[in-house]
């Protein structure tokens, strides 16, 4: 594989074995999606799951231009959770390249649209909660149809940020307690 794998742990070791099986089996990621930017292989250990057979976690997320896409699997042992990772993987990976991608049309990427997010004052900051995570994204045009698809790869269960090429706005997508989907169009007032 072109791109490296980071593999990270925890509430148990990495051995070397577990290292070159998890190399060995993502290297064959790149014969079905070759533009493969980054590569994440998280394994755990998870005393409280209720099952036994469920303790060994086996999560993988790949990100590429316009996409990221992740698996979980949870098994008795880790390399048979890191085997239906991958699985899940490619049968992921195999809807995303029969999708068709569309653009906005006006020739704008998606960073020159985006909103610049305003500083907070100084006096203000230290009245606020302390923000213990920032996670940082690229948004790419998509359609309601393809936000809802996406965020359900994603395995997000509340709600989903996307920018719509329809509306060329950023929206808030959320999943509604009777099973529908709600959708918040928000406009600087």
């Amino acid at each position: 594989m072109a791109v490296k794998v980071d593999i990270f742990a925890r509430n148990m070791d990495v051995t070397e074995q577990i290292n070159d099986y998890i190399n060995k089996k993502t290297a064959r990621l790149d014969r079905f999606l070759s533009d493969i930017d980054e590569a994440r292989v998280d394994v755990a250990y998870v005393k409280s799951a209720r099952s036994a057979a469920d303790r060994q976690v086996a999560q993988l997320t790949i990100r590429g231009k316009g996409y990221i896409l992740r698996t979980e699997e949870r098994a008795d042992d880790i390399f048979a959770a890191i085997d239906a990772a991958l699985d899940k993987m490619q049968r992921q990976i195999e809807r995303l390249k029969g999708k068709r991608h569309k653009g906005r049309g006006d020739g704008k990427s998606a960073s020159e649209v985006a909103l610049v997010e305003p500083e907070v004052a100084e006096s203000v900051a230290e009245a606020m909660p302390e923000i213990a995570r920032r996670k940082y994204f690229t948004l790419e045009p998509m359609d309601e149809m393809e936000a809802i698809e996406q965020m359900t790869r994603l395995g997000h269960e509340n709600f989903f940020i996307f920018y719509n090429a329809n509306t060329s706005k950023i929206n808030v997508l959320y999943h509604r307690r009777d099973g529908t989907y709600g959708l918040i169009e928000p406009s600087v007032g």
